[in-house]
């Protein structure tokens, strides 16, 4: 379906109700998808219907960011406008930039920048909204909440920033042993609050994901420990991430006079260029959503071939993106399958059998454009925009400017998403430019020889699900 059709532009006339992908689990009001993050047949939660707000674009044009979010997000949730507008005020006081994520002109393209918040990565964006989230709906009832995350990065600090301290919640996030920058890893086991507990896991994202997904598949266990979600797989997530789509284009196009714009989306785990998605079928105009990859390339291949096929993972200079099964691709085979539930799980299931899927309709959209790029051509690009413009990107922001550059030639404007700052990997820095002195940050410096801890665990279930028991349970 078309983003400008009108089956994909609904009026929203009552409280928005969520369904499961899956499509065996009864609606869910907004509280619930928040604490339950997956729905209890294991699907993902996806809004009932597509709020149409392309009315709504000029007039919005000059809201600040946080104006904005409460317009988007006010739309799927049935928060008290007033809690709503304090929940973002106080999510987004947290970040260094009055713009919360500015948009910078470099060359012939417009830079996002995700990277304001404390944590320094576009998940900040997001998880500093959720654990506030969290913690509002949990004061309501006293009630308690066990948040269970994986990372292949920048997710797990973000999420330890969002809810450290927080009375009502503990959190369990774990991260591929070594698989990871060491600062990104530092920005985690270096928070010693006693409600924070880091798992570094033997085997890769992957594993770390599928455990999160069957022990919060497992009913029984998620109910007796009251486990919940921060990663992508909460709508929640998707749902802040949605905003920065329309702030950002907002901007360009009255900067530029443009009546639409192009995205490059570096993603792994397809959450935040899904959020793009959304935007669209909102009815924000973007012409082409360009998804890049790194040599972990499941998911342009898709784009590219209509097959969905498991590879191992590879390490790579963009360790954010080292993904193989990407959550938040449910969510999209949703809609590309025809809200079907039904082909979903029909899809699902060959998927988890044979390791492959091939889409029975590989009609090309116009609204994709995907591609990869491997680690000599990411310092290609980094070292070039240094060079011509004095702009350092980070590792994955390359990714999505040299698919960019090699796939999308429209004169729509290109807005790139600068999804970290580049002083979370200063090796890749050093290996593109030749230089260690330009990737610093003062947060990050401060770590360095900050005291940390962690548990080393093997990728098997059975010793996480053993962990999780001893440290909630009395």
């Amino acid at each position: 379906m078309s983003p400008s059709s009108p089956a994909a532009r609904v009026v929203q006339k009552k409280n928005m109700k969520y369904l499961s992908t899956r499509g065996n689990s009864p609606a869910a009001d907004f509280r619930d998808v928040v604490l339950e993050g997956l729905a209890p047949d294991r699907g993902l939660y996806i809004p009932e219907r597509i709020p149409d707000v392309a009315s709504e674009l000029a007039a919005w044009t000059a809201h600040s960011y946080s104006e904005l979010a409460f317009e988007i997000m006010r739309r799927f949730c049935d928060l008290p406008a007033d809690a709503l507008r304090d929940l973002i005020a106080r999510a987004y006081s947290t970040f260094d930039h009055p713009d919360i994520a500015p948009v910078k002109r470099v060359g012939d393209r417009w830079i996002l920048e995700l990277f304001h918040g404390p944590t320094l990565a576009f998940k900040d964006l997001a998880l500093q909204f959720l654990g506030r989230l969290f913690n509002t709906l949990l004061e309501e009832t006293g009630e308690q909440l066990n948040i269970l995350v994986a990372t292949s990065g920048d997710t797990g600090s973000a999420a330890i920033h969002g809810v450290r301290g927080c009375p009502n919640i503990r959190i369990f996030v774990m991260h591929p042993r070594g698989r990871i920058s060491p600062l990104q890893e530092r920005q985690m086991t270096s928070v010693l609050d006693p409600n924070v507990f880091n798992l570094a896991i033997e085997g890769s994202f992957d594993d770390c994901q599928r455990i999160l997904k069957t022990l919060l598949g497992d009913l029984e266990l998620k109910r007796a420990l009251r486990l919940g979600a921060m990663n992508s797989v909460n709508w929640a997530r998707v749902l802040a991430q949605i905003v920065y789509y329309f702030s950002s284009a907002l901007h360009v196009m009255r900067a530029t006079g443009a009546d639409r714009v192009r995205f490059a989306v570096p993603t792994g785990n397809f959450g935040d260029v899904f959020a793009g998605y959304m935007a669209a079928r909102m009815g924000l105009p973007i012409e082409r959503l360009v998804l890049a990859t790194n040599a972990n390339d499941i998911l342009a291949r898709f784009f590219n071939t209509g097959e969905y096929r498991l590879g191992r993972v590879i390490p790579t200079l963009s360790p954010s993106m080292d993904i193989q099964v990407a959550s938040n691709f449910e969510r999209y085979l949703f809609y590309r399958l025809g809200e079907n539930p039904a082909r979903v799980r029909e899809a699902l299931e060959a998927f988890d059998r044979e390791g492959r899927w091939m889409s029975p309709d590989h009609a090309h959209d116009p609204l994709w454009a995907a591609g990869h790029a491997d680690d000599d051509r990411t310092c290609a690009v980094i070292r070039e925009i240094w060079e011509r413009h004095g702009y350092l990107l980070d590792p994955h922001t390359a990714v999505g400017v040299a698919v960019a550059q090699r796939l999308d030639s429209s004169d729509a404007p290109l807005i790139c998403l600068a999804t970290a700052h580049p002083a979370k990997f200063p090796e890749a820095i050093a290996r593109a430019i030749g230089r260690d002195d330009l990737a610093r940050h003062e947060r990050l410096d401060a770590l360095r020889d900050a005291p940390t801890r962690s548990e080393r665990l093997p990728a098997d279930v059975r010793r996480v699900r053993d962990y999780l028991e001893r440290h909630i349970r009395p």
